[in-house]
């Protein structure tokens, strides 16, 4: 590309008028953006795209995560404003605080320790059934499985009423896009809707049995701390809804990412075959490379310098994490994947106290999903070509096409 062409892309980029190659590669606008016009200007905000500057968003308490202000406009008084509002990642304390530690309570490394024996049957009897099939589709018949069981056990879902998880969590978070359809904002508002009615029913089932609170997450957001902080229905209900959707979204695409990553770089896989050990550092290197959420979003409760650039008190920034977990100055030979990288500070799962309360069960996932699934198909190879998700905020596939 040139260096007019760069120019070029970085001064016509909007978010919300995207081509259809840039779901292919985001990355290369992404670089132009990065070297051009870091701090880029959009509708209501700036667009930015440096490592250090969305990592200073991160740390900086003046960049609100509420979004109540930025969310009116677009979804109204419906269903879906009700739970982007009033989940844990698009609040700030003291909100944010409360249920985030009653998550974190069920989430320690002795709690995942018990979780990983659960992971390991589930990963083997998924990886036999793939393999007895001969040809499968690496997305429907496996990535998408691991999440929603994971999710469904730690709120201990009865397994027969798993069935419409996975709808509901892709409605609602494809209502996040920059901009979306009338079909997507009533499919959205639908599957809010259905998923706070099953739940009001769980919870009440639940409230009337209530489980082991060092493994069970909902009677832990039921009952609340110690100290008798509880959440009320309406934070519970929701923020039950987004355990599901962080845990299910960032988790596919991570287990689709790597697996594809590793199929299209044959060095990459052969250096894994030879040292199953990597398979930690390679978890971080499918994050930074093909990070699963790509986009993040602050406001500003006062004024602010960022870089050359003074943002003014309720401006929107735009974290590309995507392009920030691409940046040369913080990653030596970004576009190059190393599954041995280290050191390797990807922000995929953000930063500071809004970094990803499950993020450790998300490696966990990522770790044996993977590392499992290509240690027992060493002959697995691409029968096709992959259907890509074709959404800017999120990085996957909807099919894999493989076979054995």
């Amino acid at each position: 590309m040139t260096v007019t062409d760069a120019l070029e892309l970085a001064k016509t980029f909007d978010p919300r008028h995207l081509s259809p190659q840039f779901y292919d590669d985001p990355y290369s606008v992404y670089a132009a953006l990065r070297a051009h016009d870091p701090v880029h200007a959009i509708e209501g905000g700036f667009f930015l795209t440096r490592y250090d500057d969305c990592l200073a968003v991160y740390r900086d308490r003046r960049f609100s995560s509420d979004k109540k202000q930025e969310f009116a406009p677009k979804f109204g008084d419906s269903p879906l404003f009700d739970h982007h509002t009033t989940s844990l990642v698009f609040n700030d304390p003291p909100l944010h605080t409360r249920v985030r530690k009653i998550i974190m309570g069920a989430l320690t490394p002795r709690h995942l320790k018990r979780l990983e024996h659960d992971l390991d049957i589930l990963v083997d009897e998924l990886v036999a059934d793939v393999r007895g099939r001969g040809q499968f589709d690496l997305i429907e018949d496996f990535a998408v499985h691991i999440p929603v069981e994971i999710i469904g056990n730690l709120l201990e879902v009865p397994k027969a009423e798993r069935g419409p998880l996975r709808a509901w969590s892709t409605a609602i978070l494809s209502a996040l896009e920059p901009t979306i359809t009338a079909e997507q904002f009533a499919t959205g508002n639908r599957a809010v809707t259905e998923f706070v009615d099953y739940l009001k029913v769980l919870v009440a089932e639940r409230r009337k049995n209530i489980g082991d609170p060092d493994t069970d997450v909902l009677s832990r957001l039921i009952l609340g701390e110690h100290d008798g902080e509880q959440l009320s229905e309406s934070e519970l209900l929701q923020n039950c809804i987004f355990l599901l959707n962080a845990g299910h979204e960032t988790t596919t695409n991570l287990i689709g990412n790597g697996i594809w990553l590793l199929l299209s770089h044959g060095d990459e896989r052969r250096k894994l075959a030879t040292n199953p050990a990597l398979i930690n550092s390679a978890v971080e290197e499918f994050l930074r490379f093909e990070s699963p959420v790509q986009l993040n979003n602050r406001r500003t409760t006062e004024t602010v310098d960022l870089g050359d650039v003074t943002l003014a008190p309720g401006t929107s920034v735009t974290l590309c994490i995507a392009a920030a977990n691409r940046d040369a100055t913080a990653f030596p030979d970004p576009d190059r994947l190393d599954i041995a990288r280290k050191p390797n500070f990807q922000i995929a799962f953000g930063h500071s106290i809004h970094a990803c309360a499950g993020m450790n069960l998300a490696r966990l996932e990522g770790r044996i999903a993977i590392g499992k699934l290509m240690a027992a198909l060493p002959d697995l190879t691409l029968d096709g070509t992959p259907e890509r998700d074709r959404r800017a905020r999120f990085r996957g596939f909807k099919k894999i096409p493989a076979k054995t």
